[in-house]
């Protein structure tokens, strides 16, 4: 099975580098600019597909499978064409079956599941097209951008963007399997297949696929002397990405819940910690939840406020104090399975609710399984969300199956919102 997915796969990469233009050097590494929409808390990045050109603004999802958009509401491209059933590319995708068009009978599509995790999924047929993209040396992007011919990407109706932030046509999906973003794009352009996430909570972040280096403010955040690395764990189908936990540390001392929540269960694949830029916040099962914010509130030393929705432990500020680098908090240790630590700190625990209050920015997920209708359930016992990972950089190396972090660049004087957008 996996010789047979390697020798699709390299029929697929031949498709695609054959239709990229070879006569100027192949880009070492490419750039996507990243923003924070303030009312859904949604990371949206801008795309330009089709012939004639056109920008759309879609949100980003680290663990999503496809690039897909609504194809229902104006989209004319010259260069657009159908993906075939029984077709490498098709094979490549989970696909659930075949649609016929509607000019030709004879026409097959492949059809699969385009997803919107703030709504519901639907069927949506896979298509191809022009998609450009911008160059970066790591310390700018170029202006001139490169393309390719042939990116996969599906054909979703309008319905599906129900719940996205307002303005966004669809997702882009960097999740870890071969039609996603960065598996396309590094065939395309000869790169390893890794790409480098820096999302930032009040400007513009990064993402970057492709060789290092990536230069914020003059800091490299890709040396791997400033690389902490653990194995991305496999949890098939899933195409998002898993790091393994053993422990979660509040200033050194251990919280103590049931850590055997944190492994896989092989009856149904619950469990264990993945990272995600769909959920805001970091969630926990609700044992831990419970356990990790008790621990919390008593190694704060402060008196608590009123919590505000969803959070569970709330501060006055004046309470609390601030150093340079942020609130003045205990923090927060993920003991992962290679023994490595990530430690979370201030800037990325406590959320200003407004009002002069500070919430620790966790909430509860719901237990690890269907209790009854109605009731919340995760399938996930953690999962690391948007607000904990801004300023902290990301490294998914696919190819090696590993990630590397940075944890916060705040103390390290440079943050994501600091690579310089200005093109050469």
């Amino acid at each position: 099975m996996a010789f047979l997915s390697s020798l699709l796969f390299s029929f697929f990469l031949f498709s695609i580098l054959i239709s990229v233009s070879t006569t100027t050097p192949l880009p070492k590494a490419l750039v996507l600019r990243v923003t924070k929409d303030t009312k859904t808390l949604q990371y949206t990045t801008q795309i330009t597909q089709r012939t004639p050109a056109v920008k759309a603004n879609v949100v980003l999802d680290v663990g999503g499978e496809f690039l897909w958009v609504d194809c229902e509401k104006g989209y004319k491209s010259s260069t657009q064409k159908p993906v075939l059933c029984e077709t490498p590319q098709c094979a490549l995708t989970s696909s659930v079956g075949c649609t016929v068009t509607g000019s030709n009978s004879s026409e097959y599509i492949c059809s699969v599941t385009p997803t919107n995790p703030f709504s519901f999924s639907t069927s949506g047929d896979l298509h191809q097209d022009i998609f450009y993209i911008q160059p970066t040396n790591g310390f700018n992007p170029m202006v001139k951008s490169v393309s390719v011919p042939n990116l996969p990407f599906v054909c979703a109706p309008n319905s599906l963007v129900k719940g996205l932030a307002s303005g966004t046509v669809g997702m882009v999906g960097l999740g870890r399997n071969k039609v996603a973003l960065p598996s396309v794009l590094s065939s395309a352009f000869n790169f390893p297949r890794k790409f480098g996430l820096c999302l930032s909570g009040h400007s513009n972040g990064v993402v970057f696929f492709g060789k290092e280096p990536l230069v914020l403010h003059g800091v490299h955040v890709t040396d791997p002397n400033s690389l902490i690395y653990t194995p991305l764990i496999r949890r098939n189908p899933s195409t998002e990405y898993f790091i393994g936990l053993k422990s979660i540390n509040i200033e050194d001392k251990p919280v103590k819940f049931n850590t055997t929540l944190l492994t896989f269960k092989n009856e149904n694949g619950h469990g264990g910690t993945k990272i995600s830029t769909i959920d805001p916040y970091t969630t926990l099962e609700t044992s831990i939840y419970k356990a990790v914010v008790a621990a919390y509130i008593k190694a704060v030393k402060a008196p608590t406020v009123k919590a505000v929705a969803p959070f569970g432990a709330c501060y006055s500020a004046k309470s609390i104090g601030f150093t340079w680098i942020g609130p003045n908090v205990p923090r927060i240790d993920l003991v992962l399975t290679n023994d490595k630590v990530w430690s979370i700190i201030g800037p990325n625990l406590m959320v200003n609710v407004g009002n002069d209050v500070l919430c620790l920015g966790l909430v509860d997920g719901g237990p690890l399984h269907f209790v009854d209708w109605g009731i919340k359930f995760t399938t996930t016992a953690v999962v690391i969300g948007g607000f904990q990972i801004e300023n902290n950089f990301l490294l998914f190396d696919l190819g090696a199956s590993r990630l590397g972090f940075t944890k916060s660049l705040i103390p390290r004087q440079t943050e994501c919102s600091n690579f310089n957008f200005t093109s050469l």
